[in-house]
């Protein structure tokens, strides 16, 4: 059984996407931009994103698709942010609680999530899809009735109804960002933040050596064989539908604390598409996935998204700025899929 921190190989669209992004930085230094800056917010970028494209790994490894049900997971999060935040606990306790409380709520989430996608196989994206696009719209009921206290948390007239943002600053904003801040010259390293990332990457390579991780990953790569092996298909897939939709909520608490913003309503639907995006950046063949192409992806995708906006706003007339960047990152994301395609009909997979 292959190992998930190994066979991440890089291959022609990845190394392509690095020169693309060697050139972004020399384009950089040339107009004399805060190349340290720049650096440190990658890293913060890095790890605001990448927990949720790591929580797409479990789910591609056990057969299940990518996971466009993403905003099961984090609604599960925000829930458990927004209790911890109406109790008014700030600091560690308010983060730690805000991560039991999603890990809580993700894991009836995922369940229930996952016995949907049990019963139509072969058809999960597609259900994924429909399922987070309803859910979002009776969320956004829950938000306006929900029986929070917290005035900080509540539209300023009528008393009632969660605000469509809400600050942490008071709270944990920033927790694991400042934790262990390394500060070398201009350069700054949030070891807090990085470490809890390692934790997470290391949690999901060890899951994958236990006897469940593998059950998971021999019914993502042969079906048939696994159920011959006698392994309950069924239970792998739930297993991994519900540590997809856990790791989820702990990625949005980890997103949320480093934006300083609770984002609700309609806010969850924009975060599954970049966190698939940057997974097949990474060089995920869309049926499984690996650590390295998770880490890889994230950064490669989140520095472009950091770089092409300054510099385009030098060089070019600033009101295109935004449609340039969503143009070349969206280029990258279809010659990653041309080229997944490709190795498909040849029969090589990453």
């Amino acid at each position: 059984m292959k190992l998930m921190m190994n066979n991440g190989c890089i291959k022609p669209p990845q190394i392509i996407i690095l020169i693309f992004l060697a050139v972004l930085l020399g384009l950089a230094y040339f107009l004399k931009m805060d190349l340290a800056g720049l650096f440190n917010e990658s890293l913060i970028k890095l790890v605001m994103n990448g927990v949720l494209v790591l929580s797409l790994i479990p789910m591609l490894n056990a057969g299940a698709g990518m996971n466009f049900g993403l905003p099961v997971g984090i609604t599960g999060g925000l829930i458990g942010m927004c209790i911890a935040v109406n109790f008014r606990l700030a600091g560690w306790p308010g983060f730690f609680m805000s991560l039991l409380l999603s890990v809580a709520i993700c894991g009836i989430l995922g369940w229930i999530y996952g016995l949907i996608l049990n019963r139509v196989k072969g058809r999960e994206e597609i259900a994924g899809t429909f399922i987070g696009l309803s859910l979002i719209p009776l969320m956004n009921y829950f938000w306006t009735l929900a029986p929070f206290q917290n005035r900080q948390m509540l539209y300023p007239i009528g008393g009632q109804g969660l605000r469509p943002k809400i600050t942490l600053e008071p709270y944990f904003y920033n927790i694991l960002d400042n934790f262990s801040l390394v500060k070398l010259g201009p350069l700054e390293i949030p070891l807090g933040l990085l470490g809890f990332y390692g934790l997470i990457c290391l949690g999901l390579y060890l899951f994958f050596r236990t006897k469940a991780g593998r059950a998971a990953m021999a019914t993502g790569e042969n079906e048939a064989f696994a159920r011959l092996s006698g392994i309950d298909i069924a239970g792998a897939r739930l297993l991994a539908i519900i540590l997809s939709t856990v790791i989820a909520g702990i990625g949005i608490c980890v997103y949320s604390q480093s934006y300083g913003f609770i984002q609700l309503y309609d806010a969850p639907l924009a975060m599954y598409f970049p966190a698939i995006s940057a997974i097949l950046i990474g060089g995920s063949t869309g049926r499984r996935a690996f650590i390295f192409q998770a880490v890889l992806g994230a950064y490669l995708l989140q520095t472009i998204y950091l770089l092409t906006v300054p510099i385009a706003n030098e060089i070019l007339v600033p009101e295109i700025t935004e449609i340039l960047r969503t143009l070349i990152t969206y280029s990258i994301i279809l010659y990653a899929l041309l080229y997944r395609e490709r190795q498909r009909g040849s029969g090589h997979e990453n």
